[in-house]
């Protein structure tokens, strides 16, 4: 007794302290995390947000537990009881010494077959309705580890509400999860698939041998995980309460739009949970009345009672009126319906299956009924009894019917033979909706019909497009940053992004551009590349890596290159207008410029960068150590920190608190920090602006920019990250996502992330987009309106590359508008491959300086060519608009189709043929090096198309490339020269023949 009372003593004592440990950490996460949003300025979205999953979770878990556990209790008092081992049950003829109360005996009335359910019955019966109990937990474990496996990547955001419960579901969840586990042999898939099995069987034999205590184990673990499916829903049920119309309604059901983007989520969340909840209840409540009483001992089941029946009559009716309102939301599913000849409901949809869903809800809700009159009016009676048997096997045979066979049956019979004339105003509704939700119904088409007169004196005109042709492609460029910029192992350039910025011109320039640009000739846009200069701890030597320099020396990367893109510096190199870092008494510390009008007009400062790409460290500044700054020579600088981020722990009970928080317990032990030491973490800038807004989605490719955005800071810091950021939906109805998991899209708002201080500011960039219009609504205080962007910051912002490859791929298949057309894909197109250093590849979206047809002035465009599904001519061209007032507008020109237009495949066939560019090429791949193709850049001048592409020499070893030619195409011409001028030269300018003429004289 005394070990047995020591045991119990220390597992509650055991119990105790991992409570108390779990308090502890959910308590510091969640002040830590307010601390947080309160530095960032955000504190009352996170409050917000907080406050609505606490009150989801709270209502999911009270009311699953409620339900659940009621109804298990009330099982335990209606379930029959057992005598002592060895001894009988009692049936209801049998008299006992000890008989059980009136009220007990009135419970204990069986009311099917005499002669109850034997063995050979009741162990496959209990065996099948544990083995559904096991598949269900299989199914939402699945669930669970969905959540665990979602990242954050900036592609994969748009959450997806969980199909509810079904068997077929099963098998759809278990291939899912075998996709997401690294598969290094086919062992691990039998391992998968063993532990499944095991944990079925598990499941099945703890119900046999235990039932009543495992049932409410598992009744509790619904109630927890429905808490973290609804909580983490959050997002929906903010936005069911604060819709915002589209003006828009779907063709089918007169709906607008909103209900589908707003609504359905939340009713479909609702039918999920309904769901699990009534199908779990209905199946434990039947576990407990078929294994009550030793009945697997004994083996026989007397039959179930009065009150029995009544409660599973009960159970039943809930199912069923669910079932009703499951299926009524499955009309609402046919809009994106996979059947047809293109997305969404089609004729078989809405002839057929729209017709068996309906019926479906009515004869669920007849049953439900039936049900209801039973739990009412209890009665044995075959005249009662037989309607339900009668409406549950229909109601069977029209769900399989229905499903299964009809639809396929019409789709064969009826819809094949007939299928242009079936499916026309279908495809009509797909076309429209598509279009719609990608914003391609936006795009202005025009017609480019090359006339093929370029002239040396259109060149001159158009000097501000040919001076901002790229010849610089951004992988050329970064291995050249690595071998000339990097300055210390531990910098690393990560990626190098196009830009324009507006460079005062140089005296001995100024008569030229003042020729060539009226405007302002004081000034010219200039494209460049612009490559921060990051620092990545994972590159510091392994002896180095200890808990200081990690946390807090090596702190923050140090300026960055800007080069422009085309024109080459000594041996082929970069030309850089921004490089290297200043060692010198007056220069110290800042970037070395390539002339006075550069540094006039790019502002460099102390350009420190804390917050970046790869800022996957938390570290604490303003201690006792200094922060590495910057290499000088052969030794280094240092800093200290006085910018605005970060959380200050200077107080001990502060650095309690990020210790557990971050489980980093190293910072109790540290005699480094002092009162004003802060903490800056979270500086990866994706992980900071998702923690800020998680129901955005955030371009794949944040930005640098060097702007004197905040002439009052006191910080001579000009380094900001502008990240695009989306809303989407999955949604739209027929709208057609094609490869991708949404099926509506806007570029609603601009992300700006201070470089030093982390400051985060979201700016509206499309007003117009309902679902960021809802988001302003629950977060006022969260979005500022696109005017106040600082005028600085503004005239760099673009359109993303994300967006537009987006709708590019859609407007492959949704340029084509005419029904007939589009069924026979007779206009299908696509995008073309290039060369791009010895392999072929996609042309990808590349921006221009250049002035458009329907234009007055060069402007920042992003352009892409597409040619038809099965050749290789140029079809058309789409650009997109980045500057001022046209911001986001759309421009489609197509060639005429009667025309040959050569297209990037048939270029590059062109210029390996050559035989002068393939015998140059053949020459450098033998001499220890290998000659590199570039960009093939289509650029559209007046009504003629150039093509320019560059030509990089790179060595086998030691890799560092150099821009050796550029390669120019015009109509029948091809030059390869030197420079891109030289070679303009040699196309527009060809020299005169000097060879004298022969005189003849005329007899």
């Amino acid at each position: 007794m005394k070990l047995k009372h020591f045991w119990n003593r220390g597992f509650t004592l055991i119990a105790l302290i991992l409570g108390l440990w779990l308090v502890v950490d959910l308590v510091s996460h969640l002040v830590a995390e307010i601390f947080w949003f309160e530095e960032v300025g955000y504190l009352t979205a996170f409050l917000l947000r907080l406050k609505t999953q606490f009150i989801l979770g709270a209502i999911a878990f009270l009311l699953t537990a409620t339900f659940l556990l009621g109804n298990l209790t009330l099982a335990a008092r209606l379930k029959y009881s057992s005598i002592d081992s060895g001894a009988s049950l009692i049936l209801p003829n049998q008299k006992t010494l000890n008989p059980s109360p009136p009220w007990q005996e009135k419970f204990q009335e069986a009311v099917i077959p005499k002669n109850g359910v034997t063995w050979r019955w009741l162990l496959p019966i209990v065996m099948l309705l544990s083995l559904i109990l096991g598949l269900m937990l299989l199914y939402y474990g699945q669930i669970i580890l969905g959540f665990w496996h979602n990242n954050i990547n900036v592609t994969a955001i748009t959450s997806t509400v969980p199909s509810v419960f079904k068997l077929s579901s099963i098998l759809e969840q278990v291939q899912d999860l075998k996709s997401k586990l690294p598969v290094i042999t086919t062992w691990s898939q039998l391992l998968l698939q063993v532990g499944q099995l095991l944990l079925l069987v598990g499941i099945i034999l703890a119900i046999a041998s235990n039932h009543q205590f495992v049932l409410i184990a598992i009744a509790l673990s619904l109630s927890l995980f429905y808490t973290l499916v609804l909580s983490s829903n959050w997002s929906k049920f903010l936005l069911y309460f604060q819709p915002t119309a589209f003006n828009t309604i779907d063709p089918l059901f007169k709906n607008d739009i909103s209900f589908y983007i707003f609504s359905l989520p939340v009713w479909e969340l609702l039918d999920f949970w309904l769901r699990g909840l009534f199908i779990f209840a209905l199946i434990a409540v039947a576990l407990n009345y078929l294994l009550s009483g030793n009945s697997l001992s004994e083996g026989k089941f007397i039959g179930f009672s009065q009150q029995q029946l009544r409660h599973l009559y009960c159970i039943s009716c809930l199912l069923m009126f669910e079932m009703a309102f499951h299926h009524w939301l499955a009309r609402y599913q046919l809009l994106y319906s996979t059947r047809g000849v293109t997305y969404g409901a089609s004729y078989t949809d809405v002839e057929v299956q729209l017709r068996v869903e309906t019926a479906l809800i009515f004869l669920s809700s007849a049953i439900a009924l039936l049900f209801l009159w039973q739990r009412l009016f209890l009665s044995l009676d075959k005249k009662v009894i037989k309607p339900i048997t009668i409406s549950l096997g229909l109601f069977i045979v029209l769900a399989f019917t229905g499903n299964l066979l009809l639809p396929r049956v019409v789709q064969l019979l009826i819809v094949q033979p007939n299928e242009i004339s079936r499916e026309k105003p279908y495809i009509e509704r797909s076309i429209a909706m598509t279009r719609k939700a990608f914003a391609l119904d936006n795009i202005e088409v025009e017609t480019f019909n090359p006339d093929n007169r370029l002239n040396d004196s259109d060149i001159q005109q158009n000097r501000l497009t040919i001076d901002n042709i790229r010849l610089w492609d951004t992988l050329p460029l970064l291995k050249t940053n690595q071998q000339l910029q990097q300055i210390r192992p531990y910098y690393q350039f990560i990626d190098a992004d196009i830009d324009r910025y507006t460079l005062k011109v140089a005296q001995d320039n100024l008569t030229n551009n003042a020729q060539n640009q009226t405007a302002n000739p004081n000034s010219k846009n200039q494209q460049v590349l612009i490559a921060p200069r990051e620092l990545n701890y994972d590159s510091v030597p392994t002896e180095a890596k200890t808990w200081i320099n990690k946390h807090l020396i090596y702190t923050h990367g140090y300026g960055f290159t800007i080069s422009p893109v085309n024109t080459v510096g000594a041996g082929g190199l970069p030309d850089y207008f921004v490089k290297d870092i200043g060692t010198g008494i007056t220069d110290a510390g800042t970037l070395k410029t390539s002339g006075e009008n550069i540094e006039n007009s790019i502002p460099i400062g102390k350009p420190r960068i804390y917050y970046g790409e790869i800022a996957n460290t938390y570290v604490m500044t303003s201690t006792k150590t200094k922060e590495l700054d910057y290499p000088s020579g052969d030794e280094n600088v240092y800093n200290i920190y006085d910018g605005n981020g970060g959380v200050k722990i200077g107080a001990w009970w502060q650095q309690l608190l990020f210790a557990e928080y971050l489980k980093d317990w190293q910072m109790l032990l540290t005699w480094n920090f002092t009162p004003e030491t802060k903490l800056l973490f979270r500086r990866n800038i994706i992980e900071r602006i998702q923690a800020i807004a998680p129901f955005l989605r955030f371009d794949s490719d944040p930005y640098l920019v060097v702007a004197d955005a905040n002439p009052d800071k006191e910080q001579d810091n000009y380094l900001y990250w502008i990240v695009d950021a989306y809303t989407t939906s999955d949604r739209y109805p027929y709208s057609d996502p094609g490869k991708y998991d949404f099926n509506y899209i806007r570029n609603s708002v601009k992300v700006v992330i201070d470089a030093y201080n982390g400051s985060v500011n979201f700016y509206i960039a499309d007003s117009q987009d309902p679902i960021i219009n809802s988001w302003i609504s629950i977060f006022p205080d969260l979005f500022k309106p696109l005017n106040t962007m600082p005028v600085t910051l503004k005239s760099h912002i673009r359109y993303p590359v994300d967006l537009f490859s987006t709708q590019s791929e859609r407007l492959l298949t949704y340029h084509m508008t005419d029904t007939q057309v589009f069924y026979n894909r007779e206009d299908q197109w696509r995008i073309p491959n290039e060369i791009y250093g010895d392999k072929p590849r996609a042309v990808e979206p590349y921006y221009l300086i250049m002035k458009l047809p329907t234009a007055e002035s060069e402007e920042f465009v992003l352009l892409l060519p597409f040619t038809p599904i099965q050749r290789n001519n140029l079809i058309a061209w789409m650009a997109a608009r980045s500057d001022g007032q046209n911001y986001g507008k759309l421009l489609l020109y197509q060639f005429p189709k009667q025309e040959l237009i050569y297209g990037p495949e048939q270029i590059e066939a062109r210029i390996n043929q050559d035989p002068v560019i393939s015998q140059q090429i053949s020459l450098w791949n033998r001499q220890g090096s290998r000659a590199l193709q570039g960009n093939l850049l289509v650029i559209p001048i007046e009504q003629s198309l150039l093509y320019v592409e560059p030509l990089y020499l790179e060595a086998e070893q030691n890799s560092l490339p150099t821009l050796v030619r550029a390669i120019v195409v015009y109509e029948n011409r091809i030059v390869m020269a030197e420079t891109l001028e030289k070679a303009l030269q040699a196309i527009f300018q060809p020299p005169k023949s000097t060879t004298p003429a022969i005189i003849r004289p005329v007899e």
